[in-house]
């Protein structure tokens, strides 16, 4: 069972003709892949412990109830000091602007990132809204207000 939305995606003036819009790699894959898209074609390098954010030339017309989150690439995040910093970040429906993508170098050398570099994955979701109402008491639960590391290893 698969379920396909179409989204309409604008090319911004700086966005790279020759880029494929986001794409999925392969056919069970949950993010499509987006590029990092610089005006110039020049490469940006990225200090160590620097954040930038990248821009990707698109933007994004999601549908109500939904959203698209940016992800990190698991073999960027593996071979490369580069990390994707609000991961997932969230993108609105209502946001018409370009998506960008916030990374952060953890290493000790600098980064280049090349025009064109896959840089992360969206991955469409919908989007549920709650409504919070106080109370004074909630249900136990065997864990209650255990935290951080209380289920064990």
């Amino acid at each position: 069972m698969s379920a396909t939305f179409e989204v309409k995606v604008r090319k911004l003036p700086h966005f790279d003709p020759s880029f494929e819009l986001p794409f999925y790699a392969t056919a069970d894959a949950a993010g499509a892949d987006i590029r990092a898209s610089f005006a110039n074609r020049d490469p940006l390098t990225v200090m160590p412990g620097a954040r930038v954010l990248i821009p990707t030339g698109l933007s994004f017309e999601i549908p109500p109830r939904h959203e698209i989150q940016v992800r990190p690439r698991s073999g960027l995040s593996l071979k490369s000091p580069l990390m994707v910093v609000n991961a997932p970040g969230t993108i609105d429906a209502d946001y018409r602007g370009e998506v960008q993508i916030i990374v952060g170098n953890f290493g000790t050398e600098p980064f280049v990132i090349e025009h064109g570099l896959r840089l992360a994955q969206l991955v469409f979701a919908p989007v549920w809204q709650a409504k919070y109402v106080s109370s004074e008491v909630l249900t136990e639960t065997a864990r209650g207000a255990g935290g951080f590391g209380s289920t064990g290893r």
